[in-house]
């Protein structure tokens, strides 16, 4: 089929990702957001930020800017950890909606807040849309993937790190923005974290054009159209509503329900619902993580979101003006503005790789690449940090232009970033975790995890380990120890980042398996988890059993018009 008919034929897919990833976007743009807030002038000197002498108090900054980032993740944490038993009881879409009002409230109470409580209520709306963002960020990539079909679900899932980086770019260039057009004042934070309802609004809205409309033929012959929100057609699987996941697949195949390629799709989700479920029949705790094979593939999944978390990338994120600043870009426009150029590169760079560069280099060669370009890129510029220190680092001290040492390092660090999105930014999320967990060990709670990203498995597997146990909670220590380590190290910070990159990510980037070309069902055989002979009896088995209900079923409609 040609590529602009994959297009059309899976545009309800694809409206169903654009809408769903606005969560996505605001994942990215909450990571970026607070760092250019509280590095404003304005922001420091109404919350007792500076000294008597006019110049910045940094300890008391570094802890304020580390509370005020940190706080988001503590929330996120929880907020992934509770999406995983909800959405198993009430489905994805539901889910995602609860998750989006609660957004929505942090958002409001961050957007309100002034005044001598207003850093407490900026505190207390970043850890509540905080939660929010856990939710969504959790839920919304199982639901794209879920009702992706297999040709296009890897190009569509991979989008979920583009718009992680739009959204950290959308964030930068908003807070640029401000600072060149608004006056001091409250509106410095209230508009970037007023601008956070907009996606909110787009996503809570577009959730409610997804549906699907089915006709029911009563026995006088007339039809009556019943409208339908729209849900995953695996996760209606999973709880028993067969009858509905069909409907909701027929549709979003653009399909009739009648169709081969409808069957067979419903029953390969089926069949490998039923394997998981006799596959965990009995399982404990030891088997799970000390089972044969298991073990391995549990450390790959937890070891590669560890090293992508102290990969540098989020430190520069979270507070890339300090950073810039950090280098020699002192006056805060000129800071702003390098960090926006920053999120464009970004941007542009992890969208070649995800559509050109992934299936071209594959997994291990781009993974090694990737580690040994940020790492070479963050050695340069901690050796020019040392030889030749910018003459300010306060992010609001005005110097008319960087100097020459300053330009090459914010050079380095747009080179740095690019090998960061060839590799180590999107890998991990849908790439290299195809099978590593074991399909004993997935379950039918559902948790959203990047297996469902990348193949048509249901079921939770490494993401509550990767996710709530490992990213998100490095993803705290991080945003919280940071800006002190900006202060207390200066260019060691630079030196250790890279450290980790070569000696840490390089080297585990040559020990895992290569997983070019291979599909999550692939890896489940080739790792013994079923044999091939079983899985194609157990396809055969639901496609058979589904045959006679299309057969009832049509000939009731015949016989009623």
């Amino acid at each position: 089929m040609a590529p602009t008919q994959h297009i059309f034929k899976n545009i309800r897919v694809y409206w169903l990702a654009f809408v769903v990833y606005w969560g996505i976007i605001l994942f990215g743009y909450d990571t970026g957001v607070a760092g250019g807030v509280v590095s404003a002038p304005f922001f420091l000197q109404q919350f007792g930020l500076l000294n008597p002498d006019g110049t910045t108090n940094k300890q008391r900054n570094a802890d304020v800017s580390s509370n005020v980032v940190s706080v988001l993740q503590a929330g996120a944490f929880f907020g992934a950890l509770g999406s995983a038993p909800i959405s198993a009881k009430i489905g994805r879409r539901l889910t995602l909606q609860g998750f989006t009002l609660i957004f929505l409230v942090g958002a409001i109470l961050t957007t309100v807040a002034t005044g001598s409580h207003g850093l407490s209520e900026i505190y207390g709306g970043r850890v509540i849309l905080g939660f929010g963002i856990g939710g969504i960020s959790a839920v919304s990539p199982a639901f794209v993937s879920e009702c992706s079909p297999k040709e296009v679900r890897g190009r569509i899932t991979g989008l979920f790190q583009i718009f992680v980086a739009i959204g950290v770019m959308m964030s930068y260039w908003v807070n640029y923005g401000i600072s060149v057009h608004v006056k001091p004042g409250p509106k410095l934070w209230q508009i970037p974290f007023g601008v956070q309802l907009i996606p909110a609004g787009i996503m809570m809205l577009g959730l409610l054009t997804v549906k699907v409309s089915l006709v029911l033929h009563t026995l006088g012959g007339t039809g009556i159209n019943i409208s339908l929100l729209q849900e995953s057609p695996r996760w209606l699987a999973s709880v028993g509503r067969t009858e509905q996941a069909i409907a909701n697949l027929a549709y979003l195949r653009k399909e009739p329900e009648n169709s081969e390629a409808v069957i067979h799709e419903m029953a390969e989700i089926e069949a490998q619902i039923q394997e998981e479920r006799e596959a965990r029949q009995g399982l404990g705790l030891r088997e799970a993580f000390l089972g044969k094979g298991n073990l391995i593939r549990f450390v790959i999944a937890f070891v590669i979101f560890f090293l992508q978390q102290w990969s540098g990338q989020n430190s520069v994120n979270y507070y890339a003006p300090q950073i810039f600043a950090s280098i020699g870009y002192t006056a805060r426009r000129n800071g702003l503005l390098a960090t926006g150029v920053y999120g464009v590169v970004k941007v542009v760079a992890t969208s070649l790789f995800v559509f050109f560069g992934v299936e071209w280099l594959g997994r291990k060669a781009s993974l090694f690449i990737s580690a040994m370009g940020m790492g070479t890129c963050f050695y340069i510029i901690g050796a020019i940090l040392k030889t030749h220190p910018p003459p300010a680092t306060d992010a609001n001290t005005v110097v008319a232009n960087p100097p020459a040492a300053s330009k090459g390092m914010a050079a380095m660090l747009y080179f740095y970033v690019c090998f960061y999105s060839m590799g180590w930014g999107p890998l991990p999320w849908y790439g290299v975790l195809r099978g590593h967990i074991p399909r004993r060990a997935r379950g039918t709670t559902e948790w959203p995890s990047p297996a469902h990203l990348s193949g048509s498995g249901v079921g939770f597997s490494s993401w509550p380990i990767s996710h709530t146990s490992d990213t998100l909670p490095a993803d705290f220590t991080l945003s919280k120890t940071t800006p002190q380590m900006v202060l207390n190290l200066g260019y060691k910070i630079f030196l250790m980042f890279a450290t980790i990159n070569i000696a840490g990510m390089g080297v585990f980037a040559l020990l895992i398996p290569e997983t070019k070309g291979r599909s999550l069902e692939d890896m489940d055989i080739i790792f013994g988890a079923v044999a091939q002979e079983k899985r194609d009896a157990d396809i055969a088995k639901q496609e058979q059993g589904l045959m006679p209900f299309y057969c009832f079923l049509l000939r009731f409609i015949l016989t009623t018009r």
